[in-house]
Formats: C-alpha cells, structure tokens, sequence
C-alpha cells in the first residue's frame, strides 16, 4: 500500500505552499477529468483486463527458463527505462541481462565481446517498429548471429506494433520468430505494464501476476471519482497547483537503492507527457514540469544544498521505504568515540530513514515544498502500484494543463533532421 504525507506544506508559508482548501480545489474538477482521459481513448490502464497476454507470457517465461545464459534487451526510451526499471527493482534469480539503449559504438563493442552467443536471447523493442537507434542495434546484432551459424528464431524476440513497422515487416519474413504486440493505443512511455515490461520481467524472474495485481489496485484508485481515495488525482493536484506558484522543478528522491532506475522512469513520462507548445485548443502555451531523478541518501552530499538555498522553484517529492526486507545492524567497534555514538546500536535501515526525515525537516525549516509517498516495501506488487499511480497523476496532469499527455510532436523534428543529415541533404535553420 502507498500512503501519501504532506505534513510538511502545513508548517511551510503561503506562497511556497497549499493550504487545505487549496489541496481540495480541484475536486469539482475529477469526475469530469476522468470523462475527459476516457475520451482520449488510451488503453495504459485498460490493458490490465487483457489475461490471454499474461497467460501468453507465463508460456513464454516456461518455455525459455534455463535456456539462455544472457539477455540483451534492444531499445531505447519507454522500451528500456521500464524494463531497467522492474530489473533493479525486484529482479529475481535472472540470467545476465544488459540493456543497450544507446549506440554508442565503443560500449556496443565492449557488449558484443562479452556475449556467448549461443547462450544469449536478444529482445527487441520498439514501439513504432521503426526507432533508428532500435533498428541499428538489431541489424548489428542479427548480422552477428547469423555469422555465428545461428538462426535468428532461436534468438531473437520481437515486441513491436501489431501491424505497422519494418520490425513487423521483418518478422512477417520470419514466421517460426516469437512476437509481442504492443497495444496501438498505448505509448511508449506508458507501456511498462504490457508486453514491454513482462516480457523481460519474465526472464528475471519476476512474479508478474503481482505486478499487474498491484497495478490493478491502484487503477482502481485512479478511476474512482471520490478525491479522498483517487490517489493519483491528489499527486497530480499537488503538482499542478504547487507549479502554479512557481514550483514547476520536481524532485523524485527515493530512499531506496532498489527505486533509483523508477526515479529514471518518470523522468521520461512527466519530461515527455507534459512538456507542450499547445494546448488542445491549439494556443501556444509552452507548458511543462521539469522532472529531476535523485536518490536518497547518496544525493544529499551532490544536490542537496541546491534544494536549500537555491532558487525556491522546486517540489520534492520523496520515496520512503518502511519495510527492506533485512534489517541491517551498524557495528560498534569504537563506543567510547563520541564523534560517532550516533550510531551505536543503530541499524542502516534506521540511518536510512533517519536521514530522510533529517532532510524533510531542514528542507520545511528552509520553506521548501516537499511531501513523501511511503511503501511499505519494494515488491512487484507495490512497483504495479508506483506505475500506475504516476501514470494515473501524469494523464490527470495532462487534462489540468489542457495538453495531450499522450503525444510528443516535439520529438519529430529532431528524427527529420537527422535522417537528412545522414543522407547528405542540405538543412534549413
């Protein structure tokens, strides 16, 4: 279960913070924001209905267990960041798993030396069936394989769009190559809970009817039109209305080694989702919240100082964990040591956590807006939960600021350019 705390706002001034009333003003808004992201006809949080996938999946992870030594995922934003993500975060006895989701050359070669190809399954990723970065990567790999005198159906997965796309086209030439749709209405940023994430999650081990058991609980949350139980609603009110006041940088600062890749996840889907020229009438509005990854405790010795005595246009949001699974006793080999009787008898959990709410104080003390989500411990149940829940406050965000959350138009200019480059045509400025 994840439990939100904004005791801090109440203890910090007006102008940095929100009141009661101000929290709840949105709520006469929720009924027709959830009508609103209905229309907009997405399926992020209707896939979880789709049990012939999690059935086809559970086929899959039996059928390849102990098969392969190593797996290579392929791909690059939402088809690498959810599967990093579910990795660091509750991976199970899984075989070597890289994620090459950049091309840089020197590292490609660095992975392509350390790999046994007969004992490596590589996936392949992308949402479009057309990603450049994607389709390079593959076309490196394959060619590899096929030099090795390996067929590409024993080691290639593809998890593409149904029917568009030359990975789609590829595997039509390959007709004893396994496939993964990805749903046409789901995109890549929010496709961590379908094939993209499960697959992979399968591989490590992972219990992924938890996954979705838990990301079904907090749907039900984000789908209810009652503002005390809509948790995702909450979050993303809080974001909008503490943006409203200048905050408009967002710190995700789990304590919590394992939720440092989630941290890296929402980067994505706030940085892409929100950041906007138009809204849906069309005006230019530039809109959007800056998301910042950090990762307690190791950041309060690198941004920590910015966040007290910076420019005041930030909201923390901490990640607390109440439970890791280990508790973890500090020695004690100097008692006497006054520099460090702090310590005595204290656990890492305890020092972990300490910290934190070190941090909470001194950061309300310096007027900064900050508030904590806790969970009670890292599994694949509360990770479904984290998905969705910022999934959820990412579409209601996305309504508040009248923007298609589910877009990225600005991205394209930037692909046309480079394929002009690449072919020697002259570009405009």
């Amino acid at each position: 279960m994840i439990r939100l705390d904004r005791t801090p706002l109440r203890y910090i001034d007006a102008l940095h913070s929100l009141s009661e009333e101000e929290f709840r003003s949105t709520e006469s808004r929720l009924s027709d924001d959830l009508k609103k992201i209905e229309e907009r006809d997405q399926d992020f949080y209707k896939m979880l209905d789709n049990e012939t996938l999690l059935t086809k999946v559970r086929e899959f992870g039996a059928q390849m267990k102990g098969r392969f030594q190593t797996v290579v995922l392929l791909g690059i934003g939402g088809s690498a960041l959810g599967p990093l993500c579910v990795h660091q975060s509750v991976c199970g006895n899984s075989p070597r798993f890289h994620v090459v989701d950049n091309i840089d050359p020197l590292w490609i070669q660095e992975i392509d030396d350390s790999l046994d190809y007969k004992e490596t399954l590589f996936l392949v990723i992308t949402k479009s069936g057309s990603t450049p970065e994607t389709l390079a990567q593959y076309f490196y790999f394959s060619e590899k394989t096929k030099q090795k005198g390996l067929k590409l159906e024993d080691h290639f997965v593809f998890i593409t769009d149904p029917h568009q796309g030359l990975l789609r086209k590829i595997a039509n030439e390959h007709p004893g190559l396994i496939t993964f749709e990805i749903p046409p209405k789901v995109g890549g940023r929010f496709s961590v809970l379908s094939a993209v994430g499960l697959v992979p999650a399968i591989l490590m081990g992972v219990d992924i009817e938890a996954l979705w058991k838990g990301a079904r609980q907090m749907r039900e949350a984000f789908l209810s039109p009652s503002f005390d139980t809509n948790l995702p609603f909450q979050l993303a009110s809080i974001q909008y209305l503490l943006a409203q006041k200048g905050k408009t940088s967002h710190v995700l600062m789990p304590y919590a080694q394992r939720l440092v890749r989630f941290a890296d996840w929402t980067r994505q889907l706030l940085a892409e989702s929100i950041g906007k020229a138009k809204n849906d009438r069309g005006e230019t509005v530039h809109v959007g919240l800056t998301p910042i990854p950090a990762l307690g405790a190791t950041d309060q010795h690198s941004q920590s100082q910015l966040y007290h005595e910076g420019p005041n246009d930030k909201l923390i949001i901490f990640m607390e964990v109440e439970d890791f699974g280990v508790e973890l006793l500090i020695p004690t080999p100097y008692p006497e040591e006054s520099s460090v009787d702090f310590l005595n008898g204290v656990s890492f959990n305890r020092l972990l956590n300490t910290e934190k709410e070190g941090t909470v104080r001194s950061l309300t003390h310096c007027q900064r807006p900050n508030i904590t989500l806790h969970i009670d411990r890292v599994n694949e149940h509360s990770l479904g939960e984290l998905f969705m829940l910022f999934e959820g406050a990412t579409a209601f965000l996305g309504e508040f600021y009248g923007i298609n959350a589910f877009d990225q138009p600005g991205v394209e200019l930037s692909k046309q350019i480079t394929k002009q480059l690449l072919k020697g045509l002259p570009v405009e400025l």
